[in-house]
């Protein structure tokens, strides 16, 4: 994937879950802003809406339902491409980061217009914990994105990132007769004008400039690798917990939902 499709990937995503924000605020507004008594039980000047968008409402309990399948698919996905040998190879583990994020900001999303905006109880620790998994899996991008990764997605090790950089190193010097200590702090602009006054052709030119570039970035990434990785291990202490604590408390409500015989569109035991 280039990058030009990636970003557009990215805003593609943004844009459904900034639609769904806005877009389910928008036509549930009339409901939300009920006062509290008519919100949670039903009266003749809301009832209708009651019926729609109340949690076990038409409305209301299918963003329940697609809420929490949206957060289950995003997290099995991530994690069966992240830790399944035979899913290795398929696509770069960065991009299923992205669809992981992007699944588990627009379920919460509508689990939060589920709700009617009305946390207690066990439902509330479940709420809370979400939100904690939400904001630490954004954190946790930031992280990721920072430490070097092969194509398959491993982490690469100090030893291994310095090996890629003294690739480069030896490419500069052997291709282009180019120490890297002697251009590690110029301005490109600098190295371009000292560039072609040495008659190296534009083409050559763009060539050794991506190079230093990559090598500048190798440089800076083996200076705070270590940093980076020990935050990451300790960034999971925030993350997983509280990620498994939603995922039962979630269980629970929906097999008490069940149980009690609200099936939504397919019908109830009553």
């Amino acid at each position: 994937m280039t990058r030009t499709t990636h970003r557009l990937l990215i805003s593609f995503y943004t844009l459904l879950c900034v639609s769904a924000l806005f877009g389910l605020g928008y036509l549930g507004y009339t409901y939300f802003n009920l006062p509290l008594d008519q919100r949670y039980r039903p009266y003749p000047e809301s009832n209708r809406l009651y019926e729609l968008w109340n949690p076990a409402g038409l409305i209301g309990h299918g963003l329940g339902i697609l809420g929490s399948l949206f957060i289950v698919v995003g997290l099995v996905s991530y994690m069966a491409r992240k830790y399944l040998k035979i899913l290795s190879r398929v696509g770069t583990l960065k991009y299923w980061l992205d669809f992981h994020i992007f699944m588990c900001t627009l379920g919460p999303i509508l689990v939060l217009y589920h709700t009617t905006f009305k946390f207690g109880g066990i439902v509330s620790v479940s709420f809370w914990s979400m939100v904690v998994v939400w904001a630490s899996g954004v954190a946790g991008r930031f992280l990721y994105v920072r430490i070097p990764h092969s194509i398959e997605g491993r982490e690469l090790s100090l030893q291994e990132v310095q090996s890629l950089k003294d690739e480069l190193d030896a490419e500069l010097e052997t291709k282009y007769n180019i120490a890297s200590t002697s251009v590690v702090s110029e301005k490109y602009s600098e190295i371009k004008t000292e560039l072609k006054a040495k008659n190296i052709s534009a083409s050559d030119i763009k060539k050794i400039i991506q190079l230093i570039k990559s090598e500048r970035q190798l440089g800076k990434r083996i200076q705070r690798l270590t940093q980076m990785q020990n935050l990451f291990r300790y960034w999971h202490v925030a993350h997983l917990p509280f990620a498994v604590i939603m995922m039962i408390i979630m269980v629970i409500h929906i097999t008490v939902t069940l149980l009690c015989g609200q099936f939504w569109i397919f019908g109830t035991n009553g």
